[in-house]
């Protein structure tokens, strides 16, 4: 009777599963050569990529283990194994959504986020080469036979991927009334607004007579 008391106990302790909304949570059919992203990353496409990098990872439950606040536990952690595992899948994630180069640059890393964070360091928002090729392309972009919708969604394109490397300055006064973040921000757009203007096929530029 003991032994069949100890069965069912075991199974009660089977059947309550794993805790899926643990970090440290892998499904079955979690494996480490995945591409969760639409590109692989390469020089020039990093936002892009650790937007939906990080969108897979909030998903995940796994944001933690690339931003340094799920910690290595010590060796004789209960979890020090679980992390492991984890840290071990999200590394495979990040290096198979990489271009042969990056990849191979990143390979000795000791855990996912010292990968993440070199990859920061190397194409984050303080590239100032890829701050002057977004600059140039703007300038270089014309509507060249594309319809307006089309010609537009392509600059915006470029408009919003320089907004995250030189963002808008924004006042830090305590209760600021000046208003200079509003106008900073107006002016960001005007000068958006002649950008466009002036890529503008000739049929069109009636059009930036009008608004200007």
């Amino acid at each position: 009777m003991a032994g069949d008391n100890s069965k069912k106990e075991n199974l009660k302790i089977d059947a309550t599963g794993p805790d899926h909304n643990s970090p440290f949570y892998l499904h079955l059919f979690d494996y480490p050569r995945q591409m969760h992203v639409n590109d692989a990353l390469i020089d020039n496409n990093y936002l892009d990529w650790v937007q939906e990098m990080e969108n897979f990872l909030f998903a995940k439950n796994k944001r933690g283990f690339i931003n340094g606040t799920i910690k290595k536990p010590e060796t004789d952690d209960a979890n020090y194994m679980a992390w492991m595992r984890c840290d071990a899948m999200i590394k495979g994630w990040l290096t198979t959504t990489m271009e042969k180069e990056i990849r191979g640059s990143v390979k000795y890393a000791n855990s996912a986020s010292e990968i993440w964070k070199d990859l920061q360091e190397r194409f984050g928002k303080e590239s100032a080469p890829r701050a002057y090729e977004l600059k140039q392309a703007i300038s270089n972009t014309r509507q060249d036979g594309m319809t307006v919708s089309a010609y537009y969604t392509k600059l915006r394109g470029l408009w919003d991927e320089m907004q995250s490397f030189l963002p808008t300055p924004k006042c830090k006064c305590n209760g600021c009334t000046c208003g200079v973040g509003k106008s900073l921000k107006e002016l960001r757009e005007k000068e958006q607004l002649y950008e466009f203007l002036m890529g503008l096929d000739r049929e069109f530029s009636i059009i930036g007579t009008q608004i200007c």
